[in-house]
């Protein structure tokens, strides 16, 4: 088989599945566009959809800006500066991307809430009540606390690969440390900020957990919320949050444009940053940080367990949903990565406009929020699924098979991106030298390509499978009836206030998600 051949096979084969891919989106589209005209932009402009949108905004920005606030000074400590424990610091800092954020919003209720353990412990001191936690400050603090390491990781990566000559000839014209870490280091560093930040702001848009515990109604919850009440008006919500996710996407990308922030000279390692008396403010800071993101979050859920052990709740009884979770994320992990291999080829062996097209177009979903996907798939199943379900008897459309495909729809990038990497690092001479002994092309891919990139295919199906142990709003909407995970577990435990009864999954979900620091840390030197 000659190699146009097999290209013509890949592109039949990344074609369709495109489609399949996209086809929620469009048919989530196509109902919203079923809504007379006249009654969506009454529901679009009446106050109640106005407030839900502009919540939703403030909550994306001011979480963002705080994320920076607080993983800026902490990237540039434990790279630039000589931070006793720099490396523990990184790790530690990194951690609470681990943890899932309705898990770290029930921890924060349980400690900050007005029945929770401060309140307990103020008590004697004639303290009675608290600040309420929820609404806009508990959803902030939340999604702060556990969403800064996006851009910690994304800043401390610029960091390692920015030229230090720059900020040296900052210093030789007479600038303090902290006027060149303002006026050059900063600003090499918009990139790296940038990025992480838009990371933070999606995450905010599309968390739907941790603002449902904290009862902060923006668009996720809104739409849950009107499942049971409006399947259309449900759908032109979720179109309008896909059109503010699309114009936070567009207006980053033109940011990024408009500036130069390259150097043409292969970095050096920087002079680390003598810190003297602010070495115990450091310390401090990043304490602070690891003591709220990290320590009080697991000191609650090892609280919880432990009352719950003394109250009777079994630790058997978390066994059957986690092999639930382990099985739906296994599967959708392994066809994730199987999935992502034409996609993969086409884009890095046969680059193009069309192709290009393609891979952008699975990149999609990744793009929108859980809560809107599942919908999606809520509208296929409902219509179309349902229908050949019950031509066969089969009444309830939702299934494991339907579960997984909307997973694969989800996080499919996070399969794409690791194994591009190590395909891009295969020397394509490899697989000519191949085709020279007389193997055929497929052939030549499966001896030699192939093995060299299993690393990256792994890695990227291993990122599918945190993930999806961690992923709600599909789940709690597609999960076949009686199939509880350990998130919809720790969902229903918490939905009832039963704390102790959420502690063991939940504690078991944040180890399994540790895994994750295997792909995200690199050494520091």
């Amino acid at each position: 088989m000659t190699q146009r051949r097999f290209a013509l096979i890949l592109f039949a084969v990344s074609l369709p599945l495109a489609a399949l891919l996209l086809l929620p989106v469009g048919y989530l589209i196509v109902r919203a566009g079923a809504v007379e005209p006249e009654r969506a932009i009454t529901y679009l402009t009446r106050p109640g959809t106005l407030r839900v949108a502009g919540r939703s905004l403030l909550l994306m920005a001011t979480v963002a800006a705080a994320a920076c606030a607080v993983a800026i000074p902490a990237a540039w400590l434990t790279v630039r500066s000589d931070l006793r424990g720099r490396r523990a610091w990184t790790v530690l800092l990194t951690m609470p991307l681990v943890i899932p954020s309705y898990v770290g919003a029930l921890a924060l209720v349980s400690a900050l809430g007005q029945r929770g353990t401060v309140r307990g412990w103020l008590a004697p001191l004639g303290v009675e009540r608290l600040p309420s936690l929820y609404g806009f400050w508990g959803a902030w603090l939340a999604l702060t606390l556990f969403s800064y390491p996006y851009v910690f990781l994304s800043v401390r990566a610029g960091l390692r690969g920015l030229d230090p000559a720059l900020e040296e000839a900052s210093y030789t014209l007479g600038r303090s440390q902290l006027a060149t870490f303002w006026h050059v280091t900063l600003r090499q560093l918009l990139p790296s900020i940038s990025a992480g930040a838009l990371l933070v702001a999606l995450y905010t848009l599309s968390d739907f957990g941790a603002v449902a515990i904290m009862q902060y109604n923006v668009f996720t919850r809104a739409i849950y919320l009107r499942l049971s009440l409006d399947l259309e008006l449900a759908a032109l919500l979720s179109v309008v949050l896909i059109a503010l996710t699309a114009g936070l996407l567009a207006a980053v990308a033109l940011a990024e444009r408009r500036g130069t922030y390259y150097t043409r000279r292969t970095p050096r390692p920087p002079r680390r940053v003598r810190l003297g008396r602010w070495q115990a403010a450091a310390q401090a800071f990043c304490g602070l940080v690891v003591l709220l993101a990290l320590v009080a979050p697991m000191g609650v859920l090892a609280l919880w367990l432990v009352n719950g052990l003394q109250q009777g709740e079994a630790l058997r009884d978390v066994l059957a949903p986690l092999q639930r979770s382990l099985r739906a994320a296994g599967l959708a992990a392994a066809v994730s990565g199987v999935a992502a291999l034409p996609f993969v080829f086409l884009q890095v062996r046969y680059p193009g406009p069309l192709t290009g097209l393609l891979a952008r177009g699975a990149y999609l979903g990744y793009a929108l929020p859980g809560v809107v996907v599942g919908l999606a798939f809520v509208f296929l199943g409902a219509n179309v699924l349902h229908e050949l379900g019950a031509r066969v008897g089969q009444a309830d459309y939702r299934s494991l098979g339907l579960l997984v495909f909307a997973y694969t729809v989800r996080f499919l990038p996070q399969a794409l991106g690791p194994a591009r990497a190590s395909l891009l690092q295969v020397n394509p001479h490899l697989e000519e030298s191949a085709l020279t002994l007389g193997r055929s092309y497929p052939r030549a891919l499966i001896s030699v390509t192939l093995p060299l990139m299993r690393s990256g295919v792994l890695a990227g199906a291993a990122l599918v499978f945190l993930t999806v142990m961690k992923e709600l709003p599909i789940t709690l909407l597609l999960a076949p009836t009686g199939y509880d995970t350990l998130a919809t577990r720790i969902w229903s435990a918490s939905s009832e206030a039963f704390y102790a009864r959420a502690a063991a999954p939940a504690l078991i979900l944040v180890v399994i998600s540790a895994v994750s620091l295997v792909y995200i840390l690199e050494p520091d030197g």
